[in-house]
C-alpha cells in the first residue's frame, strides 16, 4: 500500500484542526467501550481512581468539609489503607459514616504466579466478571522493577505477531481498575506506606504495556496515572512512567501536552507496506506520521529517549537492510531501541529471529549511536511473556459455560 504524503503542516491552522477532530472521534469511539460505574452491588462508590476533586465533592455530598478529602487520599494512596476503621487521624463516627457510603478495594486476584527468574504474573477480575493480567519485572541490576498494567481487556488493534491481539476488544478499564493494579502489586510486595526520603522501592516504575492500546483509552489512563503521579499519594514521577503505543498519532501530542511521561513506540518495522501487515494501525497512521509524532513529543526534546520496540520475527523484519533503514528513521530523535526476540505462540507461523540476526541487526543500530539491548523474554515459565494465561483463562470460562448450558 502506498501512503501519500500529508499535504497540510503539522502547525498550520487546518492541520491543527482535523487533528483536534480525529482526537474527539477516537474519544468516541473509546466511550462505546466504556466501563462500568465504579459502584458496589449495594450502591457505594469506589474512591480509588477519583480526581482530589472528585473526591472532595463525593465528601462535600454527604456533608462533609473539603479538607477531609486531603486526609482520605492520604490513606488510600500514600498508606495503602483499604480499611476505613485503619484511619486512625479520621474520628471513629466519620470512618463509620465514610464506610457507609465508599468502598476503597482492590480488582480480585485470580491467579498469582512467580516466574523462577522472579517475575510475578497476577491475573485480576474486576466487579463485572471481566478480567486483565498485570506482570511485575524485577530489575536484576538493581533493587527494583517495573508493573506493566493494562488498559483495557482484549484489544482492538490486531497486530498479526501479538497473542493479546487475537483477543477481541471488551471494553476500556476504569481509572480505578488502572491505578488498582498497582495498588494490588504493593499490597502483594508489602511496599506500603509510599517512601517520602526518596527510599528506592522494588515497585519503582510502571509501564502501560499490558494489554490494550492506551490511546484509545485516553481519559481513564490520564486520570489514572495524573493519581499515581500526585506527590501527597503513590508519588511517581513521570520519568518513572512509560506508555507504549501502537501509533495513535493524535493522542500521542495529546499526551505529550498533558502528562509528559515516557513515550515506547510499537515499531516492528521499517517500511509502510510491511508494518501496514504487522500493526494494521500503520494504514491509518503511516510511519511518516508516526516518526514526526516523535520528533513533536516534549520529553524526547528534553534529554529523555524515545524507546522503539522491535519484535524481531525470522525472514520477515531482521535483515541488515532493515536495520539500517531504522537508523535512517531515529536519525535525530533521542531514541533506544529494544529489539525482542518472537515469542512463538500456538497458531502464529512466526519464528523468532535468529541468535546472529539478533547479533548483527543489533550491531548495525549500535554503530549508529543507538542503544540497542536484545530484550529476552522473562517470565516464560508462567507465560508472562505473551499474555497466554488471560487467552486461557478466557478458554476455561467459555468451555464452563458451554458444559452449564448442556447440563453436561
Amino acid at each position: 500500500m502506498t501512503h501519500p504524503a500529508p499535504s497540510t503542516s503539522k502547525n498550520s491552522p487546518e492541520a491543527a484542526a482535523l487533528n483536534e477532530a480525529e482526537r474527539q472521534r477516537i474519544q468516541a469511539k473509546s466511550a462505546l467501550f466504556a466501563p462500568p460505574p465504579a459502584t458496589t452491588d449495594d450502591g457505594r462508590k469506589e474512591l480509588v481512581g477519583l480526581s482530589r476533586e472528585e473526591l472532595i465533592q463525593e465528601l462535600v455530598a454527604i456533608g462533609e468539609k473539603p479538607f477531609r478529602a486531603k486526609q482520605v487520599w492520604h490513606w488510600i494512596y500514600h498508606q495503602g489503607a483499604t480499611d476505613f476503621s485503619a484511619m486512625s487521624s479520621i474520628a471513629k463516627p466519620l470512618q463509620a459514616k465514610l464506610a457507609q457510603h465508599f468502598v476503597v478495594s482492590r480488582p480480585g486476584i485470580v491467579t498469582e504466579q512467580t516466574s523462577k527468574d522472579e517475575t510475578r504474573k497476577f491475573l485480576f477480575r474486576f466487579r463485572d466478571g471481566q478480567e486483565a493480567e498485570t506482570v511485575y519485572i524485577p530489575d536484576r541490576r538493581e533493587e527494583r522493577g517495573a508493573v506493566c498494567i493494562s488498559s483495557q481487556v482484549g484489544c482492538t488493534l490486531s497486530c498479526s505477531f501479538c497473542h493479546t491481539g487475537t483477543q477481541k476488544l471488551v471494553r476500556n478499564l476504569g481509572a480505578a481498575e488502572i491505578v488498582g493494579q498497582f495498588m494490588a502489586a504493593r499490597d502483594s510486595y508489602n511496599e506500603w506506606p509510599s517512601p517520602k526520603d526518596g527510599t528506592t522501592r522494588l515497585l519503582s516504575t510502571i509501564v502501560l504495556m499490558g494489554m490494550g492500546e492506551p490511546f484509545y483509552n485516553y481519559d481513564n489512563v490520564a486520570k489514572a496515572m495524573k493519581i499515581v503521579m500526585d506527590g501527597e499519594g503513590i508519588a511517581l514521577s513521570r520519568r518513572r512512567i512509560t506508555l507504549s503505543t501502537s501509533g495513535v498519532v493524535p493522542m500521542m501530542d495529546r499526551c505529550g501536552e498533558e502528562l509528559g511521561i515516557n513515550l515506547a513506540i510499537s515499531l516492528h518495522a521499517v517500511r509502510n507496506e510491511l508494518r501496514d501487515q504487522l500493526v494494521p494501525l500503520n494504514r491509518k497512521y503511516p510511519i511518516e506520521e508516526l516518526m514526526a509524532a516523535c520528533r513533536r513529543y516534549p520529553a524526547a526534546s528534553n534529554s529523555r529517549r524515545i524507546t522503539f520496540e522491535y519484535i524481531m520475527i525470522r525472514g520477515v523484519n531482521d535483515s541488515d537492510e532493515e536495520a539500517r533503514e531504522l537508523v535512517r528513521l531515529l536519525d535525530g530523535i533521542h531514541a533506544k531501541v529494544n529489539l525482542i526476540p518472537f515469542n512463538p505462540w500456538p497458531g502464529s507461523d512466526y519464528r523468532p529471529s535468529t541468535r546472529e540476526r539478533l547479533a548483527s541487526f543489533a550491531q548495525i543500530v549500535m554503530d549508529a549511536g543507538y542503544s540497542a539491548p536484545i530484550r529476552m523474554p522473562r517470565g516464560k515459565d508462567i507465560l508472562a511473556a505473551c499474555g497466554q494465561l488471560k487467552t486461557q483463562s478466557e478458554r476455561k470460562r467459555r468451555l464452563e459455560q458451554a458444559l452449564a448450558e448442556n447440563d453436561l
